[in-house]
């Protein structure tokens, strides 16, 4: 549970980050806040998902304005922080059953699915720090390393 509670310290932290520095950018990159975007609404509904409830209608692509990426942001790490809170390490090894956007059903322990939502995020802000450099913006830094500093 420590290194699952750290993890989503990092994801918190790095998603903050994340977001100012696009609040600072005058010159919106379309596909960076589609990508943050991403992040943000599959973080819902994984979230949607552990607590047993369906997601199958939460959008997963849809572009959102920085605004309401903000707010994604404080309510994920709220959801996410009370979910963690609540959970004992028996708990990691409970099966979620869920059915995808595309009406398939599959069923994941919920250590997985919270290891699979820190590290699709990470990808996802990798992707984002690269489309800020091609467009000549210095990447965020969201290493691990440097949250733990």
């Amino acid at each position: 549970m420590k290194t699952i509670q750290k993890m989503y310290e990092h994801l918190n932290w790095a998603n903050q980050r994340i977001l100012e520095t696009l609040q600072s950018i005058e010159d919106k990159n379309q596909e960076v806040n589609r990508l943050f975007s991403h992040i943000l609404l599959a973080e819902k509904i994984w979230i949607t998902r552990l607590r047993g409830l369906d997601s199958s209608r939460l959008p997963i692509w849809s572009e959102v304005d920085i605004e309401v990426c903000a707010e994604l942001v404080m309510q994920n790490k709220e959801s996410l922080t009370t979910f963690l809170t609540n959970l004992s390490n028996t708990d990691l090894d409970k099966l979620i059953t869920y059915t995808n956007s595309k009406g398939k059903e599959f069923k994941n322990s919920v250590q997985d699915i919270l290891t699979h939502v820190a590290l699709h995020g990470q990808y996802h802000r990798g992707q984002i720090n690269s489309r800020l450099r091609s467009d000549g913006f210095e990447p965020v830094n969201i290493d691990f390393i440097t949250f733990v500093r």
